[in-house]
């Protein structure tokens, strides 16, 4: 957070948090989010209810606020536990206890973040067991991804509703040319500042290959991501044209959620136990980590992101506001396609303020009729690029830890018991590690296979 209580060097800070880093980019780089966003919204407004226009204009406040004090693209996403409870547990887990949990999970970092237990929690886990919930949580969205793409949806039931079609406006071919398109324009994640060649002797030769760096420059400075989502929003239209006629304009309304004791009870049990430590883990220490790796110089605490999250939520859901978090996948999503300042979220907050004071819930309409397919492919490749955080695991043993981590949490057991072993795993290692160091220092077989 801002470390002057100077305002005009907080205003210049802000200012500078603020600048794009390229118009383009972070506007590409803001859709790099809404494959997460979106089906999770969508699903708890059809299914239970929830005020679209309420958490739209929430949202876009925490990501203007969070684009100011963190100057990166730090994303604004849906508590995921949560929401799969409340999707998936009927009529007894309404919108009272999806706010009560959201407020007990975020009072709960608030004090984690407050008296510096979290920030010791940062300092302590090993950076193996870090990248193994990166790793599972990457890989998560991407099977989730090549689920939307093959799958037709019922976001309302989470359900699958048979094969998708290969054509149509929501077809496997839409949805394979958009990934062609965003692999053509951005790559793999390649460097981008690589040497090129200089020891070109012939000016005939010089010319051609000017000219095709020049194509490449175009072609690779399209906002991809951008463009695949306005074909999405177009395509909306398209498969139901009365949507024009049937959206209404004007302010959502947003009103103080009344909570019972047993919204209370419930939200706590079935929300907040299962959704905290994916928000320690995820949504607070791989986020620092991978804020880290990615924007070398701008190291954030692990206590002031548990103090914005725990903020955002004891606002929010007492007026109706989806639980949010940040989230390592939506930070990687929003860099993998330029993102790179707080502007670029700022961007995204302020189009969300916009759309829920203009449209209020109609939009939900609009979000009904986008293909479904076209969001699987922005998923994945954000799944796709927080998975990639698993690169700098050089040494055998630290991929030892993360692919059991990985591996546990990926089979439904979650993110808390996968962390658990793989806690055990690296502490074992090292146990097993110093005695065998212990050992060598005392025997003579052991110095003689050191010896060259």
């Amino acid at each position: 957070m801002f470390t002057s209580n100077s305002p005009a060097k907080i205003m210049d800070k802000v200012r500078n948090n603020l600048v794009f880093r390229s118009k383009w980019a972070e506007v590409n780089g803001a859709m790099g989010d809404l494959g997460t966003y979106i089906p999770i919204v969508l699903a708890l407004t059809l299914a239970k209810d929830l005020n679209l226009g309420t958490t739209l204009i929430f949202t876009g406040v925490y990501n203007i606020v969070t684009g100011a004090i963190y100057g990166v693209p730090m994303p604004v996403q849906p508590m995921k536990s949560i929401a799969a409870v409340a999707i998936s547990d009927g009529s007894d887990f309404g919108i009272p206890e999806m706010m009560a949990a959201g407020i007990c999970t975020g009072g709960i970092l608030l004090v984690l973040g407050v008296t510096g237990l979290m920030q010791l929690a940062y300092k302590l886990i090993p950076l193996s067991v870090v990248r193994g919930i990166q790793v599972s949580q990457g890989l998560s969205f991407a099977m989730a991804a090549v689920k939307y793409i093959r799958k037709v949806q019922d976001f309302s039931k989470s359900k699958t509703k048979g094969e998708r079609p290969w054509l149509g406006l929501d077809g496997l071919v839409l949805a394979i040319v958009c990934a062609c398109f965003i692999i053509v324009v951005s790559g793999g994640g390649e460097e981008r500042n690589e040497r090129e060649s200089d020891d070109i002797d012939h000016e005939e030769e010089i010319r051609p290959r000017r000219r095709t760096r020049l194509i490449w420059k175009i072609i690779s400075s399209l906002p991809s991501a951008f463009i695949v989502f306005l074909l999405g929003v177009v395509l909306a239209f398209i498969r139901r044209p009365k949507l024009v006629r049937d959206i209404q304009f004007g302010p959502s309304s947003i009103e103080v959620v009344k909570i019972s004791n047993h919204a209370w009870k419930q939200g706590f049990i079935k929300g907040t136990i299962p959704q905290l430590p994916l928000s320690v883990l995820n949504s607070v220490i791989a986020v620092c980590k991978l804020s880290s790796d990615l924007f070398p110089g701008k190291d954030f605490s692990a206590t002031s992101v548990s103090v914005t999250v725990g903020i955002m939520n004891l606002v929010g859901c007492w007026f109706g506001a989806m639980p949010c978090c940040h989230g390592a996948g939506g930070l990687a999503g929003q860099y993998k396609f330029g993102g790179r300042s707080g502007g670029c979220v700022a961007l995204l907050g302020a189009a969300k303020m916009v759309l829920g004071l203009v449209l209020e819930s109609s939009l939900v309409m609009v979000l009904d009729q986008f293909p479904v397919g076209v969001l699987g492919v922005l998923l994945l490749f954000a799944g796709v690029e927080l998975a990639m955080a698993c690169r700098d695991m050089n040494s055998k043993e630290d991929s030892f830890v993360m692919l059991i981590c990985t591996a546990v949490s990926l089979v439904g057991s979650g993110a808390a018991l996968g962390f658990v072993c793989g806690m055990v795993v690296h502490l074992l290692l090292k146990l097993r590690s110093y005695t065998k160091d212990q050992a060598c220092s005392t025997s003579t077989p052991c110095m003689r296979e050191t010896t060259p």
